[in-house]
């Protein structure tokens, strides 16, 4: 097929509004109300504006599912997507990654990244492709070890025999604190070059608000992951704290960043993410209008979400549910939500994970129900097409 994903920008502004109803079982709230947050002293790029050059979109959308690229696989998290159209897929649970071709749904051992300890929700989980990867050809993962999450970036080459197509991985940043529970774990190149990652708490909740600790926090940094000049803090990797458990980071077609986040009991979240600002766990969980603290622009009962990828397509969010098992559309106008967010595929698939923007418009998808908290079904786990409108 040929297709690869483009660098998608984005994010809008300050909050918005949300209440729906939708319903599987529970009801969905999916509440927002906060006013225009006021902007951060630290610098950053593009950051979020009264204006809006992007027309809103409309209040409803549609998926369709148009094709399985792949199936079989084995509990799959990160998924970067190469220039040829290719997909490098990281499992979970086996440390390995493999290589997909979409127009064949064939499957072909990279390698395994030394050093991953699997247990619980730590594993091999993002993938991020370098943006000079046509020179350098430099993959990046976030994994769990025996101490620690960190980041190591591996040359690729697929001329080398199957299994044996990964370099030793280099280890940019080390030190995020991890746990059974709550390692974050996305990461993902922004329209600025730098690299982003998504971390969580690893259970201990105080080190979402400790500015020294790397969890609980959205981090940003230089492809040889060093604090980037103008991060909130001079010397510091922390972009933005006070997140319980951030698996989802996609960038609107302003440049401006959003972020999904589990919640604890009550609410997840999706949140525009701005430079130093504390997005309050665990003092506050969802919506608490609270000075200090930036309100997501949206939220879910953690029946109806529990969140892991997001992506930016046609003007709306999309976010894969893992318990909620289905796929959220959240339509964007300006610093605001155009309407309350739709969820399809509603238990078709169980439990959804990572979701990646194509360059046309349309999602990958990917199935989790080889997690270990699923119910798999012949063929999982797999990557889906979808048309989306």
């Amino acid at each position: 097929m040929g297709r690869r994903t483009a660098v998608v920008t984005a994010v809008l502004a300050a909050a918005a509004l949300l209440t729906a109803g939708c319903s599987s079982g529970d009801a969905l709230t999916a509440s927002a109300t906060s006013a225009p947050a006021a902007s951060s002293s630290g610098a950053a790029p593009a950051p979020p504006s009264g204006g809006s050059t992007v027309p809103a979109a409309p209040a409803k959308g549609s998926v369709q599912v148009v094709g399985t690229v792949a199936t079989g696989l084995n509990t799959p998290w990160g998924v970067a997507v190469l220039q040829d159209g290719g997909l490098l897929v990281a499992s979970r649970d086996t440390g390995r990654i493999v290589r997909v071709d979409p127009a064949t749904g064939r499957t072909t051992e990279a390698g395994t990244v030394p050093g991953v300890s699997s247990g619980g929700e730590g594993g091999l989980l993002g993938l991020a492709v370098s943006p000079g990867f046509a020179t350098d050809h430099l993959v990046y993962a976030y994994f769990t070890t025996d101490s620690d999450n960190r980041i190591a970036r591996m040359l690729y080459d697929p001329a080398k025999p199957a299994g044996e197509q990964l370099g030793a991985p280099d280890t940019i940043l080390r030190g995020i604190p991890h746990g059974a529970i709550h390692n974050g774990g996305r990461i993902a190149f922004g329209p600025d070059g730098m690299l982003y990652a998504g971390t969580g708490e690893s259970g201990d909740r105080g080190l979402a608000q400790d500015k020294k600790s790397l969890g609980g926090k959205i981090l940003r940094m230089t492809p040889d992951g060093e604090p980037v000049h103008g991060n909130p803090e001079a010397d510091s990797l922390v972009y933005s704290f006070g997140h319980r458990n951030v698996q989802g980071l996609t960038w609107d077609a302003e440049g401006r960043l959003w972020a999904s986040e589990f919640g604890q009991d009550t609410w997840d979240e999706v949140n525009l993410i701005e430079p130093g600002k504390n997005y309050g766990w665990p003092v506050v969980e969802g919506l608490a209008h609270r000075a200090g603290y930036a309100d997501p622009i949206a939220t879910w009962h953690t029946d109806d979400a529990s969140p892991s990828g997001i992506a930016y397509a046609k003007g709306s969010l999309w976010m894969a549910s893992l318990r909620g098992a289905r796929l959220w559309r959240i339509p964007l106008a300006g610093t605001k939500a155009a309407a309350p967010p739709q969820a399809f595929l509603v238990g078709t698939y169980g439990r959804l994970r990572t979701v990646v923007a194509e360059p046309d418009g349309d999602l990958l998808l990917t199935t989790s129900n080889t997690d270990g908290r699923g119910e798999p079904r012949k063929g999982d786990d797999r990557i889906l097409r979808l048309k989306v409108g």
